[in-house]
């Protein structure tokens, strides 16, 4: 943000960005003084530790230095010249879409975790009729990127090519792979640990007295709703002694990733007799509430519905969403650390690093209404 020219200054001569010197010493004026101080305060260091970060002197931390600018960015000022980051290079970032607002919320991570590093950041979306995940790789390796992260891409799908990702790295450019994991691919992961989630998800249920849980996910092909279905099996075979073929084929039903696949597949599972749903993404957990809605039923009295992800917001729906807490921000940092590494010449081993979920209890579980109901 520039300073407007104050009492005493020539009226020809340029409006000067905070901190910047000229071949004058800076005038003093209460703008500036008030400013450091914003600054200052939102950085949670001394006005004089800011005003050494703008002069670019000498002695200040690292991470200081960082919230300093962290800070001129958040109140919307201008970072003088000879802060701004020379840019190592582009990093391309595929994303499936972004109206799940998981996908925003990662991209924010690891964009933010790869400007730190002086990368820019170019989020490439692919969208229904638009741009497909090889066009978008082609795209990005024409404008020479340094790297690629795929999030949720054809390497989640177990039908899908993975030719692909052999001539990318016969290419010669680093990429590293989100969310699916296939052995047919030299690269390394990174993932949640779906099977994990389940187990969460299906024994906070069983505590609250739930015996049939249905579990609303997407298509069949895809890595994580194979190991998402291997951990809901398991736990309802261990804590309920169902069979695994019973809990296949009467409480798992397939959908799509949307509120509207929520809907149906919830819908389809409360017909079967089911009081808890759990559901693969929160998008599909807003739609079990109105499936259960439509039918008359409460959420959480009659149904307990469970999400997947946390995104931001569903802390405010109506009622606040229980869910599994995806770790993005490890997941991110993760991600961006690892294809440095690749770009600076230390590829990680073919392997996959599986990242902890975690549950987080809010409003749409409750007891099963027929323990409410027991003398």
């Amino acid at each position: 943000m520039t300073q407007q020219p104050g009492p005493g200054r020539p009226a020809g001569r340029p409006p000067r960005r905070i901190g910047e010197q000229g071949d004058t010493r800076p005038v003093q004026s209460t703008p500036v003084t008030t400013r450091l101080a914003d600054i200052a305060a939102q950085a949670g260091v001394s006005e004089a530790t800011v005003s050494r970060v703008l002069n670019g002197k000498p002695g200040v931390a690292a991470t200081t230095r960082q919230s300093v600018l962290a800070a001129l960015d958040v109140l919307g000022y201008e970072r003088p010249v000879r802060l701004r980051q020379r840019s190592e290079g582009l990093v391309g970032l595929i994303t499936p879409e972004l109206e799940n607002p998981i996908f925003p919320a990662l991209a924010q991570v690891i964009g933010q975790a790869l400007t730190r590093q002086g990368y820019t950041p170019v989020l490439a979306t692919q969208t229904p009729g638009g741009s497909t995940e090889d066009e978008l790789t082609e795209m990005l390796v024409d404008r020479s990127v340094a790297g690629i992260i795929f999030v949720s891409g054809l390497h989640a799908d177990t039908s899908a090519d993975m030719q692909r990702y052999e001539k990318l790295r016969g290419q010669g450019v680093p990429f590293v792979l989100v969310d699916g994991f296939s052995p047919k691919v030299q690269a390394p992961f990174i993932s949640p640990d779906d099977r994990a989630a389940m187990t969460l998800a299906v024994t906070h249920l069983v505590s609250l007295g739930h015996t049939n849980i249905g579990l609303a996910l997407g298509p069949k092909r895809f890595v994580p709703v194979q190991r998402k279905i291997e951990g809901f099996v398991r736990t309802m075979q261990d804590l309920l002694g169902l069979s695994a073929d019973d809990v296949e084929q009467r409480l798992v039903q397939h959908s799509l990733y949307t509120l509207e696949g929520g809907q149906a597949a919830a819908t389809a599972l409360i017909d079967r007799g089911c009081t808890a749903v759990v559901c693969a993404s929160d998008m599909m957990a807003l739609g079990a509430i109105r499936a259960a809605r439509q039918r008359g039923l409460e959420v959480p009295r009659d149904v307990s519905v469970v999400g997947f992800d946390d995104s931001p917001l569903v802390a405010f729906t109506d009622p606040p969403l229980t869910t599994i807490r995806k770790p993005v921000p490890a997941m991110g940092q993760a991600a961006v650390r690892t294809l440095l590494e690749e770009i600076g010449g230390t590829p990680a081993p073919h392997s996959e690093f599986v990242f902890m979920p975690e549950l987080v209890v809010r409003g749409s579980t409750a007891s099963s209404p027929g323990d409410r109901n027991r003398p």
